[in-house]
């Protein structure tokens, strides 16, 4: 189906053109999971609602601003992808869904996070990259199951303290954001193993050889003066960085080494649930 073709279809709320857009899915999938993606949806089918043992929804890169409350009937939802869309605030039909494991948000126009997302206790990955957060919303410090957090390219100029309670987390990605310090609260967790804090502004690091669980440090893009000392087998990635943990010293001088490349952002595929 024509790109144009789609858009007026998926304007048309008409029964018929709703069915069209499904392709005639008219049954549960076998594999329980619908896929959505880049259809040019202005509003979710409804139809949808009725597949009460669908896994993963995927419904990416539509024209999406708004869900219908019957979204709430999707009980056994645990992937729900709702990125490249119109949000610019997140349905609270969406904190109903309680089995919901990996949530994508990014590539909207989010500029906060409603409290109830608090419900959302079995959530382990949250994506909200590249939105209009100038801080990051508190309740994301509730979800204690949550393990990889992604709010990079916003507006952020700080983290809260009270992200150090989040003891299951293990990569947070920052990169693109306002950060003239380091986060503070990054030196109190222990358990990170991925920091990115690639493209931002900080102009001096803190040691973070005290962190035991960490694994790689990507500070590169920033107008620092000074690699953050890691402990040894720790991949830093960023101006100085080499494989020994510290920067060479000669005659007081620190001798710059080639830069390392910069590891792949992550997959575009969406992860499965752990």
């Amino acid at each position: 189906m024509g790109n144009s073709l789609k858009a007026i279809v998926a304007f048309v709320p008409s029964h018929e053109c709703q069915k069209h857009l499904l392709e005639d899915l008219e049954e549960m999938p076998v594999d329980k999971m619908v896929d959505l993606s880049g259809r040019q949806l202005r509003r979710l089918p409804l139809h949808i609602c009725s597949f009460r043992e669908l896994v993963k929804l995927y419904l990416s890169d539509n024209n999406l601003n708004h869900l219908p409350p019957e979204l709430e009937q999707l009980q056994n939802l645990q992937i729900l992808a709702l990125d490249f869309n119109n949000f610019k605030a997140l349905p609270l039909v969406v904190c109903t869904l309680k089995q919901l494991c990996i949530l994508y948000l990014g590539n909207n126009k989010l500029c906060s996070l409603p409290l109830e997302l608090r419900l959302l206790q079995n959530l382990k990955t949250l994506w909200i990259e590249s939105n209009c957060l100038q801080c990051l919303p508190e309740v994301v410090c509730e979800l204690s199951l949550l393990k990889t957090l992604h709010a990079g390219s916003n507006a952020l100029r700080t983290l809260p303290a009270q992200l150090r309670c989040l003891q299951e987390l293990r990569t947070i990605w920052l990169s693109g954001n306002l950060l003239s310090e380091f986060p503070p609260v990054l030196l109190d967790m222990p358990f990170l193993e991925v920091i990115d804090v690639d493209r931002n502004s900080i102009r001096f690091f803190p040691s973070l050889a005290h962190l035991p669980g960490l694994k790689l440090v990507i500070y590169d893009h920033n107008p620092c003066r000074n690699a953050p000392k890691v402990a040894k087998g720790v991949r830093r990635v960023g101006r100085w960085s080499e494989e020994t943990p510290e920067p060479r010293k000669r005659s007081g001088a620190v001798i710059e080494i080639t830069l390392d490349e910069k590891p792949s952002p992550p997959p575009a595929t969406k992860p499965e649930p752990e």
